[in-house]
């Protein structure tokens, strides 16, 4: 007989799992906001968070590195909005999220350690040490790029539309870059070694 819980030690989240965990919280922060406010939004948004975590946990017998970081940073600076009444602090969260992501990038990359290679190796397990290289440096101009989108956008816009932006746009644009980097993962390939039997 199969044991369940065996089978998803250590796994990574995928599915509906993978759904829940990355779009519910988004989805709640929106909807409150729409009903309740940013304050009220950004309370539930913390909880929510907590909460993909467990799921996560209870899902899958893992919590992706890039949830944990994310959840420690809507959670110091959702309390940080909630404490002083100030929406800018959860505003500029995606800000200081992206530019972490795009220095850990950067400066994995500098130093011979390649964080990308580590999350998605096993997605892509014949591609070439240069590739890994070149999309770790693409990555890490996009998080960037993500970073100073954030703040144009909530410097400029009202507080309602910067959430929606923050739930509708951010996703699409990430996953049309994602998109366009198929080609450099499949151009850096390793040629298949011939059969010799």
């Amino acid at each position: 007989m199969a044991k369940p819980t065996a089978e998803r030690k250590g796994k990574p989240a995928g599915g509906v799992a993978k759904l829940v965990i990355e779009l519910g919280p988004l989805l709640l922060f929106f909807l409150v906001n729409w009903q309740a406010g940013i304050f009220a939004a950004t309370a539930a948004f913390m909880a929510a968070m907590v909460a993909a975590i467990a799921y996560s946990w209870h899902a899958t017998r893992h919590v992706a590195p890039m949830l944990w970081v994310s959840t420690a940073l809507v959670l110091v600076f959702g309390s940080l909005t909630l404490w002083l009444q100030d929406a800018t602090f959860i505003k500029i969260k995606p800000t200081v999220i992206y530019a972490f992501f795009a220095i850990v990038l950067y400066a994995g990359m500098r130093t011979g350690r390649l964080f990308l290679r580590t999350l998605f190796d096993q997605a892509f397990p014949d591609m070439e040490e240069r590739g890994w290289h070149v999309l770790t440096r693409n990555w890490a101009l996009f998080f960037l790029a993500l970073a100073v989108l954030n703040e144009i956008v909530w410097r400029h816009v009202s507080t309602d539309s910067w959430v929606a932006f923050k739930t509708f746009g951010v996703l699409p644009l990430t996953f049309v870059f994602a998109l366009s980097q198929v080609p450099l993962v499949s151009r850096y390939q390793r040629p298949e070694e011939p059969d010799t039997d």
